[in-house]
């Protein structure tokens, strides 16, 4: 396997350090509704621990939650709500989009106000080691300590310092020096530390995590390109003065920025589109195609068009496996299109990941199984194909089921099913209300029972 590596602009052969695989990807931060340019990142890293894991590696997966930082404190305060409700909010909402995308859940959500005394820790070890300084009090990091400093974006000190913009009242020492730990505003959360009252600066809490969930040195470390600087970069440097330990992450993975009408898609400029709506309209697999038939490095723009068009594409892949029997021997031809298709995704995965061959042998296979079924073969000579097909799709995460429109579409009558299982189960006619539980599943709809009342989604 070959993956890309920013930090020395190549690929490389990957050899983790050890097992499992310590794979570390930035989280959101919550203070709105997550959006497809969200999407489009984990959807990348969870093909990425899925292709991994299909070639026989454990992987150990960590991704944070930014929980406390000014966007949610100022969003808070415009709602006359705790910052801590707000970031609860979009948090659920976060993983309720995650589930409509099919995307594995991470081994560990560790939270910024959840590793506080963690945090502390890293930061004074940096200030006793004269990486680092106290500045009325607020923590910043020495950048001219780190010789290597600019290293992940390939930009020297000089070229960064030519470009800074410096406030009028700057008192840092270096105007790249970034806050570690910042004094607390009044009204704003805080927590105590040997600074005063304060709160973790959003670089030092991704050192924190790495550190205490995956060890001193990790495997891969994922993102956004637009993190690569100034947050990664000061990720290296931070953990490396700590730790003394060099590479901090053997490979920096990231991903290109999704683009609609043009410009980066950002919730400050309100240029989005929501996983929910992209989703309800089109489909989690059409989403996942529409990001997954370009390599995950380059830019991605969104329209209506390329989205049908994934949509169309998606259709395609669960009409050829109609009719699907698993375990039928099947006919030589179909067992050698299953092998040829397998050989095309391995070949193209282990190549930096690269989906988009990845997605043109699944269509290719495709094309195999419709054109022997147009020929007369019969769901036992399909079947080889058609299960090397459905395999090599849930490594791309793919569900092959209909998309979650189509059930939105049917939302009255899967409530009045609802309404008449309800019945059902009042007159203790269990196994019938039974029935129409199992009947929906096999449609695609999950069906919760809690003690507040009956639910339903789309399954994922």
């Amino acid at each position: 396997m070959k993956v890309y590596n920013t930090l020395s602009r190549q690929e490389e052969e990957f050899r983790p350090i050890g097992d499992p695989v310590r794979m570390y990807v930035c989280g959101i931060t919550p203070y709105s509704t997550s959006h497809i340019g969200h999407a489009m990142s984990y959807i990348v890293f969870d093909v990425v621990r899925r292709y991994l894991e299909y070639r026989g590696y454990r992987v150990k997966h960590v991704q944070n939650f930014t929980d406390i930082d000014d966007k949610i404190i100022a969003r808070a305060n415009e709602q006359g709500i705790p910052a801590s409700q707000l970031a609860e909010k979009y948090i659920a909402e976060f993983f309720e989009d995650m589930d409509l995308l099919n995307i594995k859940r991470a081994d560990v959500y560790p939270r910024a106000t959840g590793e506080v005394p963690e945090i502390i820790k890293l930061v004074g070890g940096l200030v006793d080691e004269g990486y680092a300084y106290v500045l009325e009090g607020d923590v910043y990091f020495r950048v001219d300590s780190k010789a290597d400093y600019g290293k992940l974006s390939h930009r020297s000190l000089d070229e960064m310092r030519a470009g800074a913009r410096v406030e009028v009242e700057e008192t840092k020492e270096n105007p790249l020096d970034f806050a570690l730990w910042k004094e607390a505003k009044p009204g704003e959360p805080s927590w105590d530390s040997p600074w005063g009252k304060g709160r973790p600066g959003w670089h030092i809490e991704c050192s924190a995590m790495s550190t205490k969930y995956l060890g001193e040195q990790i495997d891969i470390h994922g993102g956004g390109q637009d993190l690569i600087f100034p947050h990664h970069e000061n990720e290296i440097a931070q953990s490396e003065a700590y730790t003394g330990k060099v590479p901090f992450a053997r490979y920096w993975m990231h991903n290109g920025l999704l683009q609609l009408r043009g410009e980066k898609m950002s919730k400050s400029i309100g240029n989005l589109v929501t996983i929910r709506e992209a989703v309800q309209e089109h489909g989690a697999d059409s989403l996942r195609l529409f990001v997954l038939g370009s390599h995950y490095r380059s830019p991605l723009t969104y329209t209506e068009d390329s989205a049908a068009s994934a949509k169309r594409g998606a259709e395609r892949l669960r009409l050829a496996m109609q009719g699907y029997r698993p375990g039928e021997n099947g006919s030589p031809a179909m067992r050698e299109a299953a092998a040829n298709a397998e050989n095309a995704f391995v070949e193209a995965m282990d190549d930096d990941f690269n989906t988009s061959l990845a997605v043109a042998s699944l269509f290719d296979l495709a094309r195999e199984i419709n054109r022997a079924r147009e020929a007369g073969a019969g769901p036992s000579d399909l079947s080889p194909a058609q299960g090397k097909l459905l395999e090599l799709s849930q490594v791309l995460g793919l569900t092959m089921k209909e998309p979650v429109s189509t059930a939105m579409a049917a939302a009255p009558f899967i409530e009045l099913l609802l309404e008449v299982r309800h019945e059902l189960r009042a007159a203790r006619q269990f196994a019938v209300a039974d029935k129409i539980r199992q009947r929906l599943g096999e449609l695609g709809i999950t069906v919760e029972d809690r003690p507040d009342g009956t639910s339903w989604r789309p399954s994922a």
